[in-house]
């Protein structure tokens, strides 16, 4: 179950709809997959094989396909981290820089967890949606975000996009971001 934590008052939001409520005034959508659809031997596995991910997209075959009817996603993949993964910390360290996209940025978590930093409206700045295993997160366009993963530093996530190249972000200074 996702929680928010917003960051200029620590207030926290739990529950599924109250989460849902909240991101849906922001304009971010947030759905629930089930997570138990995944076989127990990749539940823990973050170290996966393409013909692993390949499960993954099997196994989750119908919500993708549901998703893309829905939104326009062309293409999507599996991304798996954790501290067995190459350049770990490198790869955080471009993902926690603030970004846009030209398309929304989704995330659908299949196991482990992590956090999509959010801007929100001007009144609220920034939040934090902290995600675990069954969370879909789509980040609208052109919203300054980024995404870094909790201390457990384990997560897999299936990816959709529009475009076809990818993961493209655009960096953006923002004065009235401050990291945790």
């Amino acid at each position: 179950m996702a929680e928010i934590v917003i960051r200029n008052t620590n207030e926290r939001i739990s529950g599924d709809e109250n989460v849902r409520d909240f991101l849906n005034k922001q304009n971010v959508l947030y759905e629930k997959w089930n997570a138990s659809k995944l076989p127990a031997e990749l539940q823990d596995n973050f170290q996966l094989t393409d013909d692993q991910k390949n499960q993954i997209l099997s196994v989750y075959d119908e919500e993708i396909r549901d998703l893309a009817a829905r939104r326009g996603y062309q293409i999507w993949d599996v991304i798996t981290l954790s501290d067995a993964t190459p350049n770990l910390d490198e790869l955080l360290n471009k993902f926690e820089e603030v970004h846009t996209h030209t398309e929304d940025e989704i995330r659908a978590i299949v196991s482990g967890k992590g956090i999509f930093v959010i801007k929100g409206s001007d009144d609220l700045g920034y939040f934090d949606v902290e995600l675990e295993a069954g969370d879909v997160i789509s980040v609208p366009e052109n919203t300054n975000h980024f995404f870094t993963l909790m201390d457990n530093r384990k997560i897999i996530a299936v990816r959709l996009f529009i475009e076809k190249n990818g993961w493209v972000a655009y960096p953006v200074e923002d004065p009235s971001f401050q990291k945790a």
